[in-house]
């Protein structure tokens, strides 16, 4: 039983591990290619920083911007809306309900 437990557990650590190195992956391909595409689309060696204010040029960055947030909030779970605490205090209302069912 013990063993078992101690594999969950190292399962669960391998897979949040490899959530954060997703994430950290997606982040510097998202760095590395809106970076590039900015200088491209700014036409950055003919015209310096002049082209920099268009808003076309930021475009890509903002919309990949939000899926990219929601990629974080998935891998790091921050306590927007629902906690750690809130879902396993759901948990055990739902297991006390069945208990409750099973025993009427």
């Amino acid at each position: 039983m013990e063993n078992l437990e101690k594999r969950q557990k190292y399962l669960n650590a391998k897979k949040r591990v490899e959530a954060e190195k997703g994430f950290y992956s997606h982040f510097t391909a998202y760095v590395i290619v809106n970076v590039f595409l900015l200088f491209i689309n700014a036409d950055f060696l003919d015209n310096g920083f002049s082209n920099f204010f268009n808003w076309n040029l930021y475009i890509t960055p903002f919309f990949w911007g939000i899926g990219l947030f929601f990629h974080w909030v998935k891998v790091f779970n921050p306590n927007i809306i629902f906690s750690k605490q809130w879902e396993e205090r759901k948990i055990k209302e739902i297991l006390d309900k069945e208990k409750f069912n099973n025993f009427l």
